[in-house]
């Protein structure tokens, strides 16, 4: 009889900071969040490390006073891997190794080694390798420390270059093929656009692990992969979906985060492109999630920096299954009811009141009001598709039941 295979998870440590811009909560809650990110990537968190400091030491990030405290718990418990929540320069990363003797990763390489692990075409493993020499450019004297030394020998004598040199002249050579092999790519997909005809085109858009895929498989019935990790999806899928009869291309693209690296919005900027090209943005949210508003936030800026944020767009707020609401105990005494006691009811009385019928309600996982989604989605496509071709509108009257069901 096989023994059931088990998963072995790599010991990890996280290590945040509460400063003026970051308090103890939000500190927490983005620890909570590199939690998650550790886990997706084959982690299991054994301890956090938490210090108040007004600036990052500049050589070790956290206080001298803390370094031993995390130095004691690493070797006390064979800790491999030390994760800070923000991004170290390259001097901090080779002075921590040195004292920690383990390996040290940041915000930004732990999600470049997830994406690595997800990326499943060759466009998403091209831009994501690009984005890890990008990060990895100047941090190359801190990893190849020991290949600093003159080159000796024949033919070799002069002022010559350093292996570090050398190194960083192949890191650059190979960005520059990456780019010139995106730039390949971006002209493919730019023509398989183009080639889609006139259909309205509709993205889904949100923050990662909000539920855009499932939303993607219940709509479109495709089998685009979804689990509830993050970054579950890093290539966009484009589906022809029909509702009432009118036809129209679905894509599911990237989900966003909070400090997302650079690096990886460079990179993705074309995969954005089905965002940037789109008729209609589906902004995906988790109402389940306690910090859903600054997810909102956090998305809308990407989409700023991608100028997409004028475009149409319909707020759905998925998971209402899962929200849950604390309950006012009458012993406390509450001088303001605070969003964290607010019923979905209530939720719909805030701004979300303001956006009138731009605003769904769903569960997709449990169906809960999926008609009244593709009721108002199929209202604001008819409306782009009429505007587009006006001759056509006969052929879309408001709202077809029947054959709803066939997409």
């Amino acid at each position: 009889m096989l023994e059931k295979q088990q998963i072995e998870y790599e010991k990890v440590v996280l290590i945040g900071v509460i400063t003026q811009q970051q308090d103890e909560s939000k500190s927490r809650e983005y620890l909570d969040e590199l939690e998650f990110l550790t886990y997706t990537a084959g982690g299991e968190v054994i301890q956090r490390f938490t210090q108040k400091i007004d600036v990052p030491n500049p050589k070790t990030f956290i206080g001298t006073g803390k370094m031993e405290e995390v130095e004691i718990f690493v070797n006390e418990h064979e800790v491999g891997t030390v994760i800070f929540d923000d991004e170290l320069s390259p001097a901090q990363q080779k002075n921590i190794e040195r004292i920690l003797k383990c390996k040290i990763l940041d915000r930004t390489s732990l999600i470049l080694d997830i994406f690595a692990q997800r990326a499943q075409t060759s466009y998403a493993r091209t831009q994501v390798e690009l984005a890890q020499y990008q990060y990895l450019l100047p941090r190359l004297t801190g990893l190849w420390t020991h290949l600093e030394r003159q080159r000796g020998g024949i033919g070799m004598r002069g002022p010559g270059e350093t292996e570090i040199e050398t190194d960083r002249r192949i890191v650059r050579d190979r960005i520059a093929l990456l780019k010139k092999k995106l730039e390949t790519i971006d002209k493919q997909m730019a023509t398989q656009r183009s080639n889609r005809g006139a259909l309205v085109r509709v993205a889904l858009v949100g923050y990662t692990n909000v539920g855009k895929s499932t939303l993607m498989n219940v709509i479109a019935k495709s089998e685009v992969f979804a689990e509830n990790k993050l970054f579950a999806t890093l290539d966009t899928t484009v589906r022809k979906v029909v509702i009432g009869n009118l036809p129209f291309l679905l894509s599911d693209t990237v989900g966003f985060i909070r400090k997302l690296p650079t690096q990886l919005v460079e990179s993705f900027k074309s995969t954005l492109d089905e965002v940037r090209e789109a008729d209609l943005l589906l902004h995906v949210v988790d109402i389940s999630h306690p910090n859903f508003e600054e997810h909102i936030h956090s998305v809308n800026q990407i989409l700023t920096e991608i100028k997409s944020a004028d475009k149409p767009t319909i707020m759905v707020f998925n998971k209402i299954d899962a929200y849950e609401h604390l309950a006012i105990d009458e012993d406390d005494l509450i001088t303001e009811k605070t969003a964290k006691y607010f019923t979905l009811e209530e939720w719909k009385q805030t701004w979300m009141n303001r956006m009138g019928d731009h605003v769904l309600f769903i569960s997709a996982l449990n169906r809960d009001n999926l008609e009244e989604f593709r009721q108002r989605v199929y209202q604001e496509v008819r409306r782009i598709h009429v505007t587009r071709f006006p001759y056509n509108n006969f052929l879309y009257p408001e709202f077809i039941e029947e054959g709803n069901e066939e997409e």
